[in-house]
């Protein structure tokens, strides 16, 4: 491959990538590929070349924003308060899963046993020591996991992303899951 293929190779991969991102705030996680192309000015082939499942192509839209919670995470890790640290986390990741149409998409695959699911590997990563301080501090059960915390937020996300107010009915349903369903307890 010349040095002007490669060029021409990352271009293509730029410019497909940057109408994803658009394809998939507008129209979510299942946005159509040969809309992908066809916008970005490649052929179909070219895609799926670049990205060759959509859960590649839904991962890479995704990165920078599993890269701010991340990031995120690192900023809360050390709080004095570690139940509201691990909580204003997750209510971070539930504000990305209903605005960013498709990362909970990206984040609920099951792991593919050959490749994984990068974005909700991430993920787990980051809120892992925010999860142990809890636990440590008594705020959480000892039996949670990270993957449970973030299933759940996933499935919120999933759940009421046809509602006419999303967001607040998403930040309701964590509320109720995270208080408990028993008065008094």
């Amino acid at each position: 491959m010349t040095e002007s293929q490669r060029a021409d190779a990352r271009r293509n991969h730029g410019r497909i990538l940057a109408v994803a991102e658009r394809e998939v705030a507008e129209h979510g996680a299942g946005a159509s590929l040969e809309q992908i192309a066809r916008v970005a000015g490649v052929g179909s082939a070219t895609v799926r070349r670049h990205f060759p499942t959509r859960q590649a192509l839904l991962e890479a839209v995704s990165h920078q924003r599993i890269e701010a919670l991340s990031a995120r995470a690192r900023e809360l890790t050390g709080a004095s308060d570690s139940r509201d640290a691990l909580l204003t986390w997750l209510a971070g990741l539930m504000d990305y899963c209903v605005t960013a149409r498709g990362l909970a998409t990206a984040l609920s695959y099951e792991a593919d046993p050959v490749n994984g699911n990068s974005c909700a590997n991430v993920i787990g990563e980051a809120v892992e020591p925010l999860l142990r301080q809890a636990i440590e501090a008594g705020a959480v059960a000892e039996d949670v996991t990270a993957v449970e915390l973030v299933t759940l937020v996933v499935g919120i996300a999933m759940a009421t992303e046809q509602h006419r107010a999303p967001a607040a009915a998403a930040e309701r349903l964590l509320a109720v899951a995270v208080r408990g369903v028993s008065p008094g307890r």
